[in-house]
């Protein structure tokens, strides 16, 4: 078995400079590699899917944030699925359905002194597919609970907008915060996703910003002012929802995809006078700040995919590694429908 392992070839993907605005093919490196056999203690996982995420674009830059860079020449950072093939792990049995933060490559291979900073971790496919542990279940699902849950603190009857509705974030928080009791306004580029998020999801209406103001919408649609806003666009649709907000509102800051690939200085909010106005409270969040609990959130959710309160979209796209610095770029132009996953292995 050993000899079979040790035969395999591992494709990867690295930083190779630090971009400039949108990503290009200069930024990346392919490699391959033997594959790492592990040995006592460590572990051996294929790849079998990837999580690409928005956050993504900030692991690349340089400088302090939540979470260390990605260093150029390293693996690029990204959380995925697979199976372990070999183990010398008491905890861990060739077969087990595990997720973590594998990388951009074909094989995970994890040294024992590695396993607990490596996120690995079983995944129950009884409580859903294997998809759906990078998207409800995964990364976007804790996200949307805690920020929602814990930050945004809904009450019942209550109005939330959340905008990039249809993706991996959005779609999770705007269905939780119905299950609520809360009426929930969503924002997304495009009628296809505007009219996915209200009939399949439940939304009781969605702002398409491709074709209208945003400003406009949240006066027609919030005429009594929003309580809650769960924002992952930032930009001039958080103004907007600003000059929007209620007495005490709450707004939660996941991410500012608009601001991503800026190549000037990030957009700040030019009406946060109105936090000051209407005692409002802003705050951002970070899902890692929560891992701890991570089992809560998904005992609850899991619960919510099996009685069908809650559904999941994940747009799955193969072509391996090769076809990661393509596919990641979907994410910045809105190209993906729903939580974009990378296949790796069939």
């Amino acid at each position: 078995m050993t000899e079979t392992l040790s035969s395999l070839v591992n494709h990867q993907v690295r930083l190779a400079a630090r971009p400039v605005g949108l990503p290009t093919a200069a930024d990346w490196q392919f490699t391959q590699e033997p594959v790492a056999v592990p040995e006592a203690g460590g572990v051996l996982v294929k790849v079998g899917a990837l999580s690409l995420d928005p956050a993504m674009r900030g692991w690349m830059n340089e400088g302090k944030s939540y979470i260390p860079p990605v260093g150029i020449g390293e693996v690029m950072r990204a959380g995925g699925v697979g199976v372990v093939i070999a183990s010398g792990h008491p905890g861990f049995a060739v077969g087990d359905a595990v997720g973590g933060y594998p990388g951009v490559q074909e094989y995970w291979s994890i040294a024992a002194g590695q396993l607990a900073r490596s996120g690995l971790a079983k995944i129950d496919l009884g409580l859903g597919r294997a998809t759906q542990w990078l998207n409800v279940l995964g990364m976007p699902g804790m996200t949307a609970y805690f920020g929602l849950m814990d930050v945004g603190q809904p009450k019942a009857g209550e109005t939330v907008v959340v905008s990039g509705a249809a993706g991996a974030v959005g779609q999770t928080v705007g269905q939780l915060a119905r299950i609520k009791g809360c009426r929930v306004v969503g924002i997304a580029g495009g009628a296809a996703k505007c009219e996915w998020v209200v009939r399949e999801l439940g939304f009781d209406a969605c702002i398409d910003y491709k074709v209208g103001s945003v400003k406009d919408g949240l006066k027609q649609l919030c005429p009594e002012g929003v309580d809650l806003y769960f924002d992952n666009v930032g930009g001039d649709i958080l103004d907007d929802v600003l000059a929007r907000i209620r007495r005490r509102a709450r707004i939660v800051i996941c991410g500012a995809i608009s601001q991503y690939n800026n190549t000037t200085a990030v957009q700040g909010p030019k009406n946060y006078l109105s936090l000051l106005v209407n005692r409002a409270r802003m705050e951002g969040m970070v899902v890692f700040d929560y891992t701890e609990r991570y089992p809560q959130a998904v005992a609850e959710l899991a619960g919510y995919l099996g009685d069908g309160r809650m559904k999941s979209r994940e747009d799955l796209v193969e072509g391996g590694v090769a076809a990661f610095p393509d596919t990641l770029n979907k994410l910045f132009t809105g190209a993906n429908f729903g939580k974009l996953v990378l296949q790796i292995a069939p």
